[in-house]
């Protein structure tokens, strides 16, 4: 019944609001049941409600009232934990918060009930959470070549913590490129693997924070009992033991009994063990005892899977070449494509407009280095194709006419000059070509500067526009 009254819903709303929208934000919905005159629907997340109630009630009203009459009513269920393959999904009715919805009463479900399975009991008989977050899994982690090798250490150690030669475990890499992800989703798979193991994520600012108060208040003895009861310790971001001499002695002693002992020891550093600075040469000779693997900077197919998942998380459709275009864009790390996609669905939603390229376009501007100069690749393609009286199309064209390939090639000149796309991202801006064809172009360009005048003079005109407007 619920399925039909929904399916004759959707034709009504389909009919009132533009296509695009329509699969953004009506499309993911799944019914629920009916029970007259209530209709339950389940949404993927709480911005997703909040944005139907801010944006889509009168249609959505119209539409449960012509269906189910004017006493209809409509039940929103958020998903909070999506479960897995022994424990069902877990879902929170709104009304539980906010009572009423802008057009009828939300009635909540009194028996769900919600445990988090990541809490243990520790010493003492302290109730003590493991401090992990239970989103950061290795479901929720994209694989690409950045960091193959560190999931596939990282997915060994969790199957079997204290066990394989990869103890301990230091994933290194620069800001925003998923550590702490990464090792929390080491944590949570041995929750899953083994419940009883007792296992601990603390940031080392909070560590060293814990020991000064233990030293303080003349209460070390049980701070130290504490961790030596551990049976997986991951610590995040080490580098922050620097020049903290006592803290780095108490810490030498909990790893030596907690590896003595069989127990798996995960750390991350924003750079190698060989390179960390302020730390005592015994302690960071036993970070080398395990295996150390890097992150690296995502690649453009990485990125855009990045995208395509937060999206899918959050319920939300996005056409392709928006997404594409904020792959290539936002080339540094992943912190800042998130932060990017938390800011183009907050324009979208605060000026009440579908996400399309020019939106996409106008967020980036104010966030990504090489968009906020404007002298972005789209900007380079239209100088050079206007300099030349050429198409910007004929620049990403399969064409070899001569004077088309010159401009295509000095438009990849500028763009590797003046953006931070790496050779790939410029080539895919170029109809799709490979990274080999950017680097032949660049080669190219040279050559000429070197043996050409008229085309030193094109190349230096050229130069002075993107220069003022780099300004």
């Amino acid at each position: 019944m619920h399925l039909k009254i929904w399916d004759k819903c959707l034709e009504f709303i389909g009919s009132k609001i533009p296509e695009q929208s329509f699969k953004t934000w009506f499309e993911p919905i799944i019914p629920i049941k009916f029970t007259h005159p209530v209709l339950t629907i389940q949404v993927p997340s709480q911005f997703f409600y909040e944005w139907l109630e801010d944006n889509y009630v009168q249609v959505l009203k119209a539409a449960i009232q012509s269906e189910i009459g004017g006493e209809g009513k409509l039940e929103y269920s958020v998903i909070v934990d999506k479960g897995n393959s022994t424990n069902q999904p877990y879902t929170v009715n709104l009304a539980q918060k906010n009572g009423i919805s802008k057009f009828g009463q939300i009635k909540g479900d009194q028996n769900q009930r919600f445990a988090s399975p990541f809490a243990l009991q520790a010493v003492d008989g302290c109730y003590q959470k493991s401090n992990l977050n239970p989103e950061n899994t290795f479901e929720t982690y994209i694989e690409g070549d950045c960091n193959r090798l560190a999931r596939s250490a990282g997915f060994a150690v969790a199957t079997k913590p204290g066990v394989t030669s990869f103890n301990p475990l230091m994933i290194y890499g620069g800001v925003g490129l998923g550590k702490t992800h990464l090792v929390q989703a080491i944590g949570n798979k041995i929750k899953e693997e083994t419940p009883d193991n007792f296992v601990l994520y603390v940031a080392s600012e909070k560590f060293a924070n814990q020991f000064i108060e233990a030293l303080k208040n003349n209460n070390l003895q049980d701070f130290t009992n504490y961790y030596l009861n551990v049976d997986t310790l991951i610590i995040d971001d080490v580098q922050f033991f620097k020049d903290k001499v006592k803290t780095q002695e108490i810490f030498f002693h909990i790893f030596n009994h907690l590896h003595q002992n069989g127990k798996q020891i995960v750390m991350s550093s924003d750079r190698p063990p060989t390179e960390l600075q302020g730390l005592q040469e015994r302690l960071v000779s036993r970070f080398k005892w395990g295996l150390t693997a890097d992150l690296q900077n995502p690649d453009f197919e990485t990125r855009l899977a990045i995208i395509q998942r937060k999206l899918q998380d959050d319920g939300l459709v996005i056409d392709d070449k928006v997404l594409e275009y904020l792959a290539y864009s936002v080339d540094t790390n992943i912190r800042e494509l998130e932060g990017v996609l938390i800011s183009l669905v907050a324009h979208s939603s605060l000026n009440k407009t579908d996400i399309d390229l020019e939106l996409a376009k106008q967020t980036l501007k104010s966030i990504v280095k090489n968009i906020e100069s404007e002298v972005g690749i789209d900007y380079i393609q239209k100088t050079v194709s206007e300099y030349f009286n050429v198409s910007s199309d004929d620049l990403k064209a399969k064409t070899r006419k001569k004077e088309i390939v010159i401009a295509r090639q000095l438009a990849m000149y500028f763009s590797k000059d003046y953006t931070n796309h790496s050779l790939k991202s410029i080539g895919s801006h170029f109809g799709g070509r490979d990274h080999s064809t950017v680097i032949h172009a660049l080669q190219s360009v040279n050559d000429m500067l070197d043996t050409d005048a008229r085309f030193r003079s094109s190349f230096s005109e050229l130069k002075k526009k993107f220069k003022m407007k780099a300004i």
